[in-house]
């Protein structure tokens, strides 16, 4: 594929134009915020650079796009796409970051910070013993490269991780893995349920009032996208106890409206999607490696299979 006009957009569209011409003089750039994208950009542009459709988007005369993130469905969700266009992914320090994140509120619950920092404020005296990590029962939804990466950072503390997936297929690190439709038994017995899904016709709304009912008092845990969860099915949940503390970094409207009753439940944990980022150098690498294995025929471990949305 011969690609020589490259148009990059959103919020890091200023930092990638210090990072990007001086790699690649041999292609002709533009970068453009957002909201200033004309027609023109889309007729000049043979490749777009982007965290989701922007402007007059079209497709007509691009051969490759490239997301800026690790998620795709802002390209791919209920939109039609040209077979012939490449779409691949930004590939970085998101499996790390999101694994730290989910890390750091097993931890919070486990170690009992909220309720030693009530204790405190009520000048009350009263140890007992935090649970250990080891002994939490985990299921991870998405045995994809996020997925594995939390499964691996939770084996350190002696968690043994089960996976739910479309296959079902044994992947490492996890211990066991079911299909979705035979995690039942798994999920009773849970701990915590980590959602690391794409958005597919398959995922939406797949965490439903039927997926909570399995759950007894289990945290949940939602990083994967906002979509796949039906919100008012789980706020029932955290009602009835199915679910005791729900942490969210994504939702299905973004931003989040005032009015939804995720703000002010006690038992939920808001985020502004900010579990992994996207920083101009890993977004600047990506690129040009992609790039790179397009001039060379060379594999695209970051390619997206458009027909499964992911």
């Amino acid at each position: 594929m011969n690609v020589q006009r490259i148009l990059v957009t959103g919020r890091l569209y200023a930092e990638l134009a210090a990072l990007l011409p001086d790699k690649r003089p041999d292609k002709a750039f533009r970068f453009v915020a957002e909201e200033e994208l004309t027609d023109d950009d889309f007729v000049w542009a043979d490749a777009y650079v982007g965290f989701r459709p922007a402007g007059p988007f079209s497709l007509a005369n691009l051969r490759w796009v490239h997301s800026l993130g690790a998620g795709v469905d802002a390209f791919l969700w209920k939109r039609e796409w040209k077979k012939d266009v490449l779409l691949t992914r930004t590939v970085g320090s998101f499996g790390e970051q999101i694994a730290e994140y989910c890390l750091s509120y097993l931890l919070r619950d486990a170690q009992c910070h909220d309720v030693y920092a009530w204790h405190q404020e009520q000048r009350q005296w009263k140890p007992f013993a935090p649970k250990r990590l080891g002994e939490q029962r985990v299921v991870i939804y998405g045995t994809g490269e996020i997925g594995r990466r939390i499964a691996e950072t939770l084996r350190l503390f002696g968690v043994s991780p089960i996976g739910v997936s479309r296959s079902g297929r044994d992947t490492p690190p996890f211990s066991a893995v079911y299909r979705h439709e035979e995690a039942g038994e798994a999920l009773a017995c849970a701990d915590w349920v980590i959602a690391a899904l794409p958005l597919t016709e398959e995922t939406h709304h797949l965490f439903d009032e039927t997926f909570f009912a399995c759950l007894h008092n289990a945290g949940f845990i939602n990083v994967g996208r906002g979509a796949t969860v039906e919100e008012t099915a789980l706020v029932g949940a955290l009602e009835n106890r199915n679910v005791r503390l729900a942490v969210l970094d994504v939702f299905e409207e973004e931003p989040l409206p005032p009015h939804s009753p995720l703000w002010v439940h006690p038992n939920v944990i808001i985020t502004p999607h900010i579990a992994a980022l996207t920083s101009a150098e890993d977004a600047a690498q990506s690129i040009l490696d992609t790039l790179r294995c397009i001039e060379t025929g060379e594999p695209l471990a970051n390619a997206v299979d458009v027909s499964r949305q992911y």
